[in-house]
């Protein structure tokens, strides 16, 4: 009896655990089908479906030291590629997704392939208050080949030497 009740036991924990990996990887691939479709509507310079994937207070980050918009300021600064019918094509190439232990905050990071070659993205993702996952925040930089970053930063200096000095005197 004692054996029976062990072997129950063991076989509740191993479903529990089942299902919860089963459930992982649901959120996987509906976080992965958000990303790909988020991107595939820049490409396709599809306004409303881009945007409506970002939370409302999303914050989006370029490549440029400048660029760290909120969604509204993000919105006003793509519209006109976005209406041009042209936005960006970003494909992905590889990406990592993670989960908080409650399942309402993925963070990934992913490796793109771009106009500007390979550029990787990051970023966090929040279940909103009607259950849908919405993108907070995302990240995009430029990758730079470690043999490279001495020639790289010659040619940043340049204009972010005056960047730098602006945002020093700024926090003074």
């Amino acid at each position: 009896m004692r054996k029976i009740v062990i072997v129950l036991i063991g076989l509740v924990l191993f479903g529990c655990k089942s299902k919860q990996i089963t459930n992982q990887k649901n959120q996987e691939s509906e976080i992965n089908l958000i990303l790909n479709n988020w991107h595939k509507a820049a490409a396709e310079a599809n306004f409303n479906s881009y945007f409506d994937a970002m939370a409302d207070d999303a914050i989006f980050i370029g490549t440029d030291a400048t660029e760290n918009w909120n969604k509204p300021a993000f919105i006003q600064f793509s519209k006109p590629y976005f209406d041009k019918g042209k936005a960006w094509n970003f494909t992905t190439l590889e990406r990592n997704i993670y989960f908080s232990s409650d399942k309402k905050t993925a963070w990934f990071d992913e490796l793109l392939n771009t106009q500007m070659k390979i550029c990787r993205g990051s970023g966090v993702l929040v279940v909103d208050k009607n259950g849908n996952w919405k993108i907070k925040q995302y990240v995009l930089s430029m990758t730079i080949p470690n043999d490279h970053t001495d020639e790289v930063v010659k040619i940043k200096s340049l204009i972010e030497d005056k960047e730098i000095e602006k945002l020093k005197n700024k926090t003074k």
